[in-house]
């Protein structure tokens, strides 16, 4: 693990340097794109700055913002760069569940090392399994990693994962598995053990960078106190966190099509025989075109506001009842805020004509990790559940404590 040389003392000190790593990601996000080259350095730097301690409670050496702050800084993450919100989704998701942790020496352990700039991965899902035809009836599929405990009290995770998000980029990696008796529960190894072999195997269209492929584990050793999120509580609200984190990066790829899109109108020197004037910037059809895109960031940028408070509400209260009105917002925000920035990611080419279209210009890079971020825990459920609920008072049940006791494990549900 690399610790922070120079560790900033305050948040808003640590602003000004994520910031600032924040403005270099920038810089070379469409040709990263189209190289294939991994931001190490740049995540490594904001690991250092302390991005990662921003929900660490104080007491362990953290800043403790708030969600709506965190959602704000994801977004401006993602407006930079969207691959690195996506990388940094497990690591915060961790961070949830470790604050609300109910065995302390769990909860101390994790969060003193992510204050000191541990940065923590991912590694859930299994679709080989479904490949093979063993998914289940629950829509979880089993899962053929599992721990063993060795004669000696160790226990050593053993099996292959895919969407493996971050975990290349990590420290730790928060991994789902099978134990003995069938449960299943998380546990945190160690991300650079040489039982750990991280394969740059992710082929999507979208979010090309951020780690995402098949993760190999073999007699790798759980970290001392790295059983983590075996409370109903330590997992409350999650379902709506990890959508909502998908949905910052939604909002922060809005905002980058709506800036890159006005440089690309003010850089046209001509428009076509059928427009009302030659000057692109003047043209009152492909203004409408920006002012579409305008409205389309604000609004994915009001839904998700509105849902990230409804979650902070029910973390206030602690009333089940609240949870789900945030699930159900949180849904509601999901399905609004996917059209409205995959509409503006295919609008926006209407502005530049067919010179938008070339690799060198990068606007397509939004449309694909837009598509990709809208097709995690998909969305063509989610009206659905939302009538439902509103007309017949049916409440969604959380993907991560649903059927199980206060004591039982639970893994993470596929890409949700």
């Amino acid at each position: 693990m690399t610790l922070a040389s120079t560790p900033t003392s305050t948040l808003d000190e640590a602003l000004v340097r994520i910031r600032e790593i924040f403005a270099r990601l920038a810089e070379g996000a469409g040709e990263r794109d189209l190289s294939g080259e991994h931001p190490y350095e740049l995540v490594q730097q904001l690991a250092d700055a302390g991005f990662g301690r921003l929900r660490v409670p104080r007491e362990f050496g953290g800043f403790d913002v708030d969600l709506r702050t965190l959602f704000d800084l994801l977004a401006e993450a993602a407006e930079a760069e969207s691959n690195v919100t996506q990388i940094w989704r497990g690591h915060f998701t961790t961070t949830e569940i470790l604050r609300r942790e109910t065995d302390p020496d769990v909860r101390g352990t994790f969060l003193r090392r992510i204050a000191e700039g541990a940065v923590l991965g991912n590694a859930q899902s299994e679709p080989s399994a479904q490949v093979a035809g063993l998914e289940s009836g629950d829509g979880w599929g089993p899962l053929t990693t599992t721990v063993r405990r060795t004669p000696s009290g160790e226990h050593l995770v053993s099996g292959t994962k895919f969407y493996s998000t971050g975990a290349r980029f990590a420290d730790y990696i928060r991994a789902a598995v099978a134990d003995a008796d069938g449960g299943r529960r998380f546990v945190v190894v160690p991300a650079r053990h040489p039982g750990v072999v991280h394969v740059d195997d992710w082929d999507g269209v979208g979010q090309r960078l951020t780690g995402s492929g098949t993760t190999v584990f073999t007699d790798v050793p759980v970290e001392q106190h790295g059983e983590i999120g075996q409370s109903v509580e330590s997992l409350r609200g999650l379902d709506s966190f990890v959508q909502l984190v998908h949905l910052a990066n939604l909002v922060g790829i809005a905002r980058s099509i709506v800036t890159e899109t006005i440089a690309v109108l003010r850089a046209r020197i001509r428009t076509s025989r059928h427009a009302l004037t030659q000057d692109a910037t003047a043209d009152p059809d492909l203004l409408a075109v920006i002012g579409g895109l305008h409205v389309r960031r604000r609004t994915a940028e009001a839904l998700l506001a509105h849902a990230v408070d409804r979650l902070e509400a029910a973390h206030t209260s602690g009333r089940e009842d609240d949870y789900v009105e945030a699930y159900v917002e949180t849904s509601t925000a999901q399905s609004g805020v996917i059209e409205a920035v995959l509409d503006a990611a295919t609008r926006a080419f209407d502005a530049g004509g067919s010179s938008t279209v070339r690799n060198s210009v990068h606007l397509d890079r939004h449309w694909r990790n837009a598509r990709t971020l809208g097709s995690h825990n998909p969305v063509v459920y989610k009206p659905r559940v939302i009538g439902d609920y509103l007309v017949n008072a049916h409440r969604p049940v959380s993907g991560y404590y649903a059927d199980r006791s206060e004591s039982a494990g639970e893994a993470e549900r596929t890409q949700s």
